[in-house]
C-alpha cells in the first residue's frame, strides 16, 4: 500500500470535510437539521474509532455528543492533526501488517462469519473511503433542506491546486487557526 497516497487522501478528506462543513454551517436549514448532524457525527465518530485503534487506544471511552452543529465542527476538526500525522508517519511495511479492529465480532454477526483479517493500510483506506460516502449522504441531504453542496470529489481538489483545508467560522472564531 503506498503511504504516500494515503497521505494525500486524508489532505484531500480534511478538504472535503471542511467544504462540506461551510457549505451546511451556510444554510440555515442545514445548521439546525437533525439528520444531517446525525450523518455528520457518525462520519466523524468513525474516523475517530478508527484512529483509536491504530493508536491502541482504548475502544470503550464513550465519545462526546453535540447539541449543535457549532461544536461538533470543532470536534470533528480536531481529528484531522491527530490523523495527518498518524498516517504522513506510517511506512509501506507498517501499512501491509495485520489490523484486526475490536469490533470484529460485530461484524460477523453482520457477515454471518468471521471477517478476513486487515492489514492496517487497508484500514487507514476504509476511513477515507466510508468518510467519502457519508459525505455524499450529507451532500444529498443538505440539497434537500435548500443548501448547495460543494464539489469535494478528489479530483476536484487535484484542479483545484490541491488546497488545504479552509474551515469555516464558528461562533466568530476562524476554525481554521
Amino acid at each position: 500500500m503506498n503511504v504516500h497516497l494515503l497521505t494525500d487522501l486524508y489532505r484531500h478528506m480534511e478538504w472535503a470535510d471542511a467544504s462540506v462543513w461551510a457549505a451546511v454551517l451556510d444554510c440555515d436549514q442545514g445548521r439546525e437539521d437533525a439528520k444531517l448532524r446525525d450523518s455528520l457525527y457518525h462520519l466523524h465518530v468513525v474516523q475517530r474509532a478508527f484512529l483509536r485503534t491504530w493508536r491502541g487506544e482504548p475502544r470503550d471511552a464513550p465519545y462526546p455528543r453535540f447539541e449543535d452543529a457549532h461544536a461538533l465542527i470543532d470536534w470533528a476538526r480536531s481529528y484531522y492533526g491527530d490523523a495527518l500525522a498518524y498516517v504522513e508517519a506510517l511506512t509501506d511495511a507498517a501499512a501491509r501488517e495485520a489490523m484486526p479492529v475490536a469490533w470484529a465480532q460485530m461484524v460477523e454477526q453482520m457477515l454471518g462469519r468471521a471477517p478476513a483479517t486487515t492489514t492496517l493500510g487497508e484500514t487507514v483506506l476504509q476511513v477515507a473511503l466510508h468518510s467519502l460516502y457519508h459525505r455524499g449522504q450529507v451532500n444529498a441531504r443538505l440539497r434537500e433542506v435548500g443548501g448547495t453542496p460543494p464539489a469535494v470529489d478528489y479530483i476536484a481538489w487535484v484542479w483545484f491546486g490541491r488546497p488545504a483545508a479552509a474551515w469555516p467560522s464558528v461562533g466568530g472564531q476562524d476554525a481554521a487557526n
